[in-house]
């Protein structure tokens, strides 16, 4: 049964519980990391970034460059703090460079 709202319920509100209500926020945060990975990352990882994917806990980082790959594979716990940071919640908890 949905759960009515008051007509003082913010828009906000309103449309989170609509995601939660229809489980819609694994789909929504998968496209989100993707968005916040071009952010966070700058236009120079992103010209070698092939593919983006999150299964589960784990974020999926196709890249078109072995020398990025090596080099952003030192600092995966810094990504994973920095995307889990933009998020607003710890969504990766791996992250595989391939």
């Amino acid at each position: 049964m949905a759960k009515r709202f008051s007509e003082e319920a913010s828009i906000k509100d309103v449309l989170k519980s609509f995601v939660v209500q229809n489980k819609l926020e694994t789909g929504i945060d998968k496209v989100k990391v993707k968005e916040i990975w071009f952010a966070v990352m700058g236009n120079g990882v992103a010209n070698y970034t092939e593919a983006i994917e999150l299964k589960n806990t784990t974020l999926y980082v196709k890249l078109t460059s072995s020398v990025l790959r090596e080099e952003l594979s030192y600092g995966r716990e810094k990504i994973i703090k920095m995307i889990n940071d933009e998020m607003g919640k710890d969504i990766i908890n791996k992250v595989i460079l391939t």
